[in-house]
Order: structure tokens, then sequence, then C-alpha cells
């Protein structure tokens, strides 16, 4: 077991500052609080240049390190796992000790069951992408404190000393080159296709062939530009405490999650947070205190809330120690930069056999955006969704060395790709849903994006700097 060498390097309360310097290296990604814009997070993760880097496309897992490189048709969470278990444990007093870093799309789960097939999908957007990173930036918010955790020695980058330099010194940089939107965003289903498919996903309820299916649509829209100065621009208007940046060779993962997925310490406690139940925030602030309180009382919305929680208790049953899962907290309310939710909290203990990647590979993806029960509610998600849903639904975090795992839910969460915008809304659809109000939901929860689009779109002179 070795210890870590940590260097103090100037705080920043905002981290992209630091993200700004290392964003040019091989498969940077920036895990982020949103500070100082939400007040909610406490930590930020980045780094780049991996010592080994994993991509799963279908069923072929690519692992490459430095310059070799071989294919696995192994499920990708053992391969993951393997990977990482060639990296000791690095005591430090950090979240973060070095480790894996990176997501596992939402499509993963065609690996996990027997599901039919998925609809159209983006060819070459790797289905899990995770490195195992040696080295990162880790801001205290709190303490406000900024750390560089440095490498082995023997397996540093091998142009680590002027990375370093790099962050001691924070030169100056030119701006990022602007990001507008071409067109505006438009729907793979209109509202009455949208209305059709509600009224079948119905039937199946009404028939007792499922409790809760999560049923989303997809906005596109053409842009040009850095993603990156999209993402600053988002994390400032819409901050939530589990948001991340990922650039991707053909552009980028915007995350601006309010979902924390699955957390484990490095004593194997175990708690995640599901996310059902939403209703819009007001300027008003007698209506929005309203809005939070009509969630709050609605026994339709705590319903979908606690169908999910006994969805999650049986995911956290197989890899926890027998009689540990608890709900500490149920329905509770929490409000956000664009909407209020109904927030749960459900704890366990990590089973001594068990890894971290085991218990979110039971877990995946999170109940919260499938329904219940978990693979009939998927099954119908393929059915009637006209996209693959790809990074949207999936999880984005770390597991380290020393076992901490953080996770995410990509809910509120772009994806950039050739040139196009991807944004997802959804919502859990039960017995006594009304179609009209699940619809406008949808728009409820991507307009931090539909407002970017609005602001900085159609004309080149609308530019995100």
């Amino acid at each position: 077991m070795s210890i870590a060498p940590i260097t103090e390097l100037c705080y920043s309360p905002d981290s992209c500052v630091y993200f700004d310097h290392i964003r040019g290296e091989a498969h940077p990604i920036f895990l982020d609080s949103c500070h100082p814009y939400s007040p909610k997070g406490r930590y930020d993760i980045l780094s780049a240049a991996p010592e080994v880097f994993l991509t799963t496309h279908g069923a072929t897992t690519t692992i490459t390190r430095k310059q070799h490189t071989l294919t696995s048709e192994a499920d990708p969470f053992v391969l993951l796992k393997t990977e990482l278990a060639h990296y000791p444990e690095r005591p430090t007093p950090l979240p973060f000790s070095g480790g894996a870093l990176g997501y596992f799309g939402y499509d993963l789960n065609q690996r996990l069951e027997q599901l039919p097939p998925t609809h159209c999908t983006l060819h070459a957007l790797p289905d899990m992408a995770v490195g195992i990173y040696l080295w990162a930036i880790i801001t205290d918010h709190v303490l406000q404190k900024t750390y560089l955790l440095e490498p082995p020695a023997h397996l540093a980058p091998s142009h680590w000393d002027a990375i370093k330099q790099r962050l001691l010194t924070l030169s100056p940089l030119p701006p990022p080159t602007p990001f507008y939107f071409l067109k505006a965003f438009t729907a793979n289903m209109t509202a009455s296709l949208y209305a059709e498919k509600f009224a079948q996903i119905m039937q199946h309820l009404q028939q007792g062939d499922c409790y809760q299916i999560n049923f989303a649509q997809r906005w596109q829209a053409e842009v040009a530009g850095d993603p990156w100065a999209l993402y600053c621009y988002l994390r400032q208007h819409n901050p939530a405490p589990f948001a991340a940046f990922i650039p991707l060779a053909k552009g980028a993962i915007l995350s601006c999650s309010p979902e924390q997925f699955l957390t484990v310490n490095t004593l194997g406690q175990i708690s995640t947070h599901p996310i059902k139940g939403t209703r819009a925030r007001n300027s008003d602030q007698i209506a929005d205190q309203q809005a939070g309180e009509d969630l709050l009382n609605s026994p339709k919305d705590r319903a979908e809330n606690t169908m999910i929680v006994d969805l999650m208790r049986n995911d956290l049953g197989k890899s926890c120690e027998v009689a540990t899962v608890k709900v500490p907290k149920l329905c509770s309310l929490q409000s956000f930069a664009a909407v209020h939710h109904l927030v749960s909290t459900i704890t366990g203990q990590l089973r001594p056999d068990k890894h971290p990647l085991d218990l979110l590979r039971d877990c995946f993806p999170g109940g919260s955006i499938t329904g219940a029960p978990k693979i009939r509610a998927m099954e119908l998600i393929n059915h009637y969704e006209p996209h693959a849903r790809t990074i949207y639904c999936g999880s984005i975090g770390y597991i380290d060395v020393n076992g901490h795992m953080d996770t995410n839910i990509a809910i509120r969460t772009a994806l950039v790709w050739q040139q196009q915008c991807y944004v997802w809304g959804g919502g859990g659809i039960v017995i006594d849903s009304q179609q009209e109000q699940e619809y406008q939901e949808t728009f409820d929860k991507i307009k931090p994006f539909l407002d970017a689009a609005q602001v900085y779109s159609f004309m080149p002179t609308n530019l995100i700097l």
C-alpha cells in the first residue's frame, strides 16, 4: 500500500479555471459540483491522460494501455473491475485517490438483460468509456482547498512535469471557441405521436403488465463551435450538484444532473437517492412555494416515488448484507434551479464479497429512470422510444482504488455529437398519469437547454463565449 503524494494548489471557487488547463490532454473529465453557483455540492474532481482506457461498443470492449490495444467480449463491468484490481490502495484524506472515471451509457442494459434491440442509435459513440486515472485535481469547497493528487512516479504521463507546472502557474489562456445553435431544437415525437404512445403505455398499465414506465422523448439541434462554452453557460444558469463535462472525439457530454445514483464509502456503506416527482419552479415566490407543497402532498407523485424506492431496495439487496437495507428518508422535497423534486434516501451495507462495481452492475440502470418491474419497463422503453438513449439515464462518476464510489444518474444531460446537440426529457407514467401533464413535464425538465438554444440560436452573432 503506497501513500499518494499530494500538492496543494491555489484554491479556486470555480474549478473551470483548472479544467481549462487540462482539457487539451487525452480523455479529460470534469466531475463538477457547479460551485459557486450551486451550494449543494462539495467536491470537484478533474483529470486527464489515463493509464488505461476502456471503450465498449455493443458486445466488444477495447482496452488501451498507452500504445497497446486488446479487445474482449467479456462483461464490461467485470473487465473494469479486473483492470482496477491491478492498482493498490492509496490512503489519502481525499474522496478520490486514483481509479476509474468515466461514463456508463444506458444501453449497457443490453449486456445485462435479454432485451429487444434499441431503435436508431448514434454510430461510433461508445456504450461505456472509462479510464483508470492515477492523478487528479480535487477541490473541496467546504475547506476551500484545491489539491493535486500526483501519480506514482513510474506510472506518470511522459509530460507530467509540464502538466504540473501548468497547474501551479495557471498562465492566462485564450477564450474557448464560441458555441452557437444553427437551428432550433426539434423533438423526435410530435404531440400527437406522444399522445398515441402514451395511450398504448396506459394499456400496459391497466392490464397490470407494468406499474410504472419512464417514457422520454429526444430533441435535436444543429450546432457549431466548442461545447465547453455551452457547458460553462449551463452550469451557471442550471447548476446541479452531480454535473459533469466529458469531451469526446466527436463532441462532448454535458450533464447538469441533480440526481446521485450510488455512493459507497471505504467502509462499504451505501446510499442511493432516487428522484421521482417533479414540479416546475416559478419566479413568483408564493407560487413557487405552492408548487413545492403541491408536489410534497401529491398522492400520485408519492406513489410514483415509493414504487422506485421498493425497486431500489430490491436492487441494493443483491449486493448488501442481510437486513441492512433501510429507507431513512422517503419523499423529501428538494428544490433545484428549474424544478422541485421528491427525493428519497436508501442505505445499505456492502457485503464483504462484493465490489462497488458489482453493486453498480446489480443496480444498473437506475430504477428511477426505468420503471417497475424493471426488466419489463426497459423492454417497453425500447419498444416505444424512437431512438436509443445512449448517455441519457446512464451514469457518470468514479470508483477509486480504495473502494469509494460516487455516481450520478445522467438526467438533464446533453450530448453534442457530430455537430448535433441531443437532449432528453422524460417522466414516470403510472395508472393515474394525465397525458397533457406528462407531456409538459418533459419540456419542464429540459427548459435550461431550450433557453440556451433560444438565446444563442440561429445567428452567428449570438454566441456563447
